[in-house]
């Protein structure tokens, strides 16, 4: 694509008068720069892309884009000098006309919350499935279009990155894209350049305050997914949280809330729950629709989530009877919830809750479920939120019969430190401390009899364990069935 034509109309603007060069790509990390590539140099959290001008060039880049003129003074002749008052904004644009403007040709459907993101995505791309329709997915677990699966590198990656996934989607095949969008890639100006056919909210609660810092500047940083849409779109907005209501009012977009509470435009009601499954009817403004939805997804928030997915589908025009086949035949979410059974008769959780209210929304819907103990094994991650962890600890003492603390991701923070900001907030001595992740699990499970349940929490999909420099191998639900295994020999 020309120079010129990638540039025309937008806040970026060429300081040279040198030809106009045929852009090949264009790259935000100089290590990955080729030939024929535009650079931009993006600031960063940690470090200034402004610095890495050199490199992108000596590589080949044969054009940049700076927020400062002064970073442009020594490129060499023949590199386009490109300025903007915001990097990061036009890094989304730019690469959106590069692509082919991919988000206008898919339905993209944005989730943001604290919690329940991920379900949600699987259950959209369940949904669409069902309906005879193709989705790709962006999220934590991976990202995906089919059979075709790719490492996640963030929840929601950097623009360029998003913006060439959403045209391979589009590319193969795809009419939708869901997409989690996380409070890092909106305060980060990712999503920039992204034409979203709606968006859902499902709830916000303590998390990411290392990087936001207060609870205010977080939901200050979701609701720009919302005031971003326009008058063409629509929104699912959990109305039980008191955040949700505010964010009613923040949106051009077609407003739709939900909840289990009296006074939601969409409510959940008749909530049958069991180890097995879930089951609801949905009322709308006020009037019963007439069936039950049942889902193999457990526990009063996954009620949440899957009536999110049912709003956001009946407005999206699928049909109830699809919705109802696509609930009832969905299985479950990798480390949410994810179930494995003992041949002893307890049964055992992994998920991926780490903040104070997923432990407690996963603790008191096993409560709900559980005819004995509730056996707890968990941690905190290092170099993060500091402050949730003696919450934390309340939280897991007072809903847990007994509790295994142990590592998460210690990171290069000293884990004996994090143990016991831990305890800190115990509020009874039904705990032990067990640092070796692998003993902990084997230590729950030990003690697990028949009509317990051992929750594994924290970790859920993940498949390592970050200590000090090192990422090591470590899957929580694979150490569960080993142990199994060796207590069924």
């Amino acid at each position: 694509m020309k120079l010129s034509r990638l540039i025309s109309g937008t806040t970026v603007s060429r300081i040279d008068e040198g030809p106009d060069c045929d852009i090949r790509g264009i790259c935000v990390d100089s290590r990955r720069a080729i030939k024929r590539e535009l650079f931009i140099a993006v600031p960063g959290c940690g470090t200034d892309g402004h610095r890495f001008i050199p490199e992108a060039v000596s590589k080949g880049a044969s054009a940049v884009v700076a927020g400062n003129v002064k970073a442009l003074e020594e490129l060499p002749a023949g590199v386009a000098r490109l300025v903007t008052e915001d990097p990061r904004t036009a890094a989304g644009r730019l690469a959106s006309r590069f692509y082919g403007e991919p988000s206008s040709k898919l339905k993209v459907a944005g989730i943001t919350g604290t919690n329940g993101k991920t379900t949600l995505t699987y259950l959209l791309e369940h949904i669409i499935a069902c309906s005879g329709a193709k989705a790709g997915v962006i999220g934590t677990v991976n990202y995906r279009l089919g059979e075709e699966v790719l490492p996640s590198t963030n929840t929601t990656p950097g623009a360029v990155e998003l913006q060439r996934l959403l045209s391979s989607m589009y590319e193969n095949g795809a009419s939708y894209a869901v997409m989690e969008v996380s409070s890092h890639a909106l305060d980060q100006r990712r999503t920039e350049g992204v034409e979203f056919h709606s968006a859902v909210f499902t709830n916000l609660t303590r998390d990411h305050l290392d990087y936001h810092k207060t609870e205010e500047e977080y939901f200050r940083a979701k609701t720009l997914l919302f005031s971003g849409l326009s008058g063409k779109a629509f929104c699912v907005i959990n109305t039980d949280d008191e955040r949700g209501r505010r964010l009613c009012g923040m949106t051009a977009a077609a407003v739709n809330g939900y909840g289990l509470l009296e006074g939601s435009d969409f409510r959940a009601v008749d909530i049958r729950l069991s180890g097995q499954e879930s089951s609801f009817r949905i009322t709308v403004q006020g009037a019963d629709c007439g069936e039950s939805f049942r889902t193999a997804l457990v526990g009063r928030h996954n009620v949440y989530n899957a009536l999110a997915a049912s709003v956001w589908a009946l407005c999206s025009g699928i049909d109830r009877k699809t919705l109802k086949t696509a609930l009832e035949s969905f299985s479950y979410v990798p480390g949410r919830m994810e179930r494995i059974d003992s041949p002893r008769g307890y049964s055992v959780y992994v998920d991926y809750a780490h903040t104070p209210d997923a432990l407690e929304k996963v603790l008191s819907s096993l409560r709900q479920l559980s005819s004995g103990r509730i056996i707890t094994v968990f941690g905190c991650g290092g170099e993060r939120d500091r402050q949730k962890r003696p919450l934390m600890g309340g939280i897991v003492s007072e809903l847990s019969d007994y509790a295994l603390v142990t590592n998460d991701n210690p990171r290069s923070e000293s884990p004996a430190s994090i143990i016991s900001a831990i305890e800190e907030g115990m509020k009874s001595d039904n705990y032990r401390v067990v640092p070796d992740r692998k003993e902990a699990i084997a230590a729950a499970l030990d003690m697990a009899a028949a009509g317990d349940i051992v929750l594994v929490a924290g970790k859920g999909h993940e498949d390592y364990q970050i200590i000090g420099a090192e990422k090591l191998h470590f899957d929580d639900r694979e150490v569960v069935r080993e142990c199994l295994r060796f207590q069924r020999s």
